[in-house]
């Protein structure tokens, strides 16, 4: 290692300072320096911190404002998961000590080994892999697993079935992984058109990746006869975990026949991802596929030291550095254990109930494609607003002057209007009775004063922007 970064910044003088900056200046070419002074402010402290806290202060989040964001499963973010991430016994360790010497983080590999137990129990898989960062990440995963399995195996395979009502991600993980896509519509019960899925399949079908319950809330009642026909072909049926809040402690995907699962822990397992990370999208298989699975695994031998085993067969290799968001692992096990069985199966069974809820007191005032018991989050439509010129994104930019985040809108795709409500099971019911009484106020508006709705909000400084130009646009200063 080069001397002059190897001491490290704490506790040095600005001579020092200033002497490695010069160092680094002269080994630097001379196309990556510089020509002008860069502009930046000459700010005070304090005017730096009152413009971020005001900044702030404008924000949504699942501490100050209520979250009724379907398709994600934002949950709250225990404070004791924040605490346990950051004691320094696990925050000092290097990610590559355990291949330097394992005795060193005992406690580490032990949170992993007893993470990835707990995992395959509830979900019924064989073998855990905690590498990958994030959901997508786990269908890329199980889709290069898939393909190992039936590279293995000499078959020739080209497509991935995907339904419509499957998470979003889907088609593209499949793609990514080389397949082409057979995309199966829902019937008029929100559910996979089982017949059309018996015509498309086929020896050439690599495997199905299903959302169980669904993107549309529903769970499918035709599961057990979808994956004996993938089984059939000799295909991978894959569980995308983005809704397995939904149904923990009463269905576990390998008891049904998956040979794939991802379990969003930054979902189902209480970190917030709200910004784009961190995530977590760890992968479980069945015996079918544990010899392709990345390595190393964390093991324990005889004398109870934990390891790093290398010793899978025809593994597809790493798919992350090290055993991926560790934080996010501390913080999922810690929640594990904090609910314990009973309250895993608690809060699924709360999700469930407070998403039935809200369907039932807005089903009069908002049109519901599928009239049905629904899961963890129910799809409604602007349909009966639309009359009156009030779209979906109407609804949630009015939500944001009533002091509610907006719930998910266009989205399913195959829902025309959606708006897709999802409680989760950790608010209370005088809160979804005052998000209800919201909705139920922006429905009556909607026939009385359908401008009120459509100028909304009125509380922002700004009211509104063009979102898709503003993502694909960035602009990093401010005029305001």
């Amino acid at each position: 290692m080069n001397t002059i970064f190897s001491k490290s910044v704490v506790g040095r003088t600005g001579i020092e300072i200033e002497k490695t900056a010069k160092q680094v200046e002269d080994i630097l070419d001379e196309k990556y320096k510089r020509q002008n002074d860069a502009e930046l402010p000459e700010v005070s402290e304090l005017d730096v911190i009152r413009h971020y806290t005001n900044l702030s202060r404008q924000n949504f989040s699942v501490d100050t404002h209520f979250y009724p964001l379907g398709s994600c499963t934002m949950k709250y973010n225990p404070k004791i998961n924040e605490a346990v991430s950051r004691l320094s016994g696990f925050t000092s360790i290097h990610p590559i000590t355990p291949y330097i010497n394992y005795l060193l983080c005992q406690g580490a590999l032990e949170v992993i080994y007893n993470l990835s137990y707990l995992l395959c129990e509830i979900t019924g898989m064989k073998k855990i892999t905690t590498q990958p960062y994030a959901g997508a990440h786990g269908e890329l995963t199980g889709i290069l697993l898939m393909a190992a399995y039936h590279k293995a195996k000499g078959n020739k395979k080209k497509y991935v079935i995907v339904p419509e009502s499957a998470h979003g991600t889907n088609p593209a993980s499949a793609a990514m992984g080389g397949y082409s896509i057979i995309s199966i519509p829902v019937n008029n019960r929100g559910e996979m058109d089982i017949e059309l899925f018996k015509e498309k399949i086929s020896e050439e079908v690599a495997g199905i990746m299903m959302t169980v319950p669904s993107t549309l809330g529903v769970f499918e009642s035709n599961i057990l006869k979808i994956i004996e026909i993938v089984h059939k072909y000799d295909a991978i049926a894959y569980y995308d975990g983005a809704n397995l809040n939904a149904i923990l402690g009463k269905m576990r995907p390998g008891d049904v026949g998956f040979d794939v699962v991802h379990i969003n822990l930054h979902k189902t397992f209480a970190t917030p991802h709200g910004g784009g990370g961190p995530g977590s999208g760890v992968v479980g298989v069945s015996d079918r596929l544990c010899d392709f699975l990345p390595v190393p695994f964390v093991e324990r031998n005889k004398d109870g030291r934990y390891f790093l085993d290398f010793s899978v067969k025809k593994s597809i290799g790493h798919v992350a550095s090290f055993f991926g968001n560790f934080g996010v692992l501390l913080k999922a096990y810690a929640y594990i254990i904090m609910l314990g069985k009973e309250g895993l199966i608690d809060a699924a069974e709360k999700a469930v109930l407070n998403a039935n809820y809200v369907l039932k007191k807005l089903k009069e005032y908002y049109y519901l494609p599928y009239d049905r018991t629904c899961m963890h989050e129910v799809v409604f439509t602007a349909k009966n607003q639309l009359k009156n010129g009030v779209h979906a994104m109407d609804v949630a930019k009015y939500l944001i002057d009533k002091g509610i985040h907006p719930p998910t809108v266009y989205f399913p795709l195959v829902v025309e209007e959606a708006i897709m409500i999802e409680p989760t099971e950790t608010e209370s019911k005088q809160t979804l009775d005052n998000f209800i009484d919201v909705m139920i106020e922006i429905a009556k508006l909607a026939e009385t004063e359908p401008e009120k709705i459509k100028n909304a909000p009125s509380g922002t400084l700004i009211s509104r922007p063009d979102e898709t130009k503003a993502a694909r646009e960035i602009k990093l200063t401010c005029d305001i």
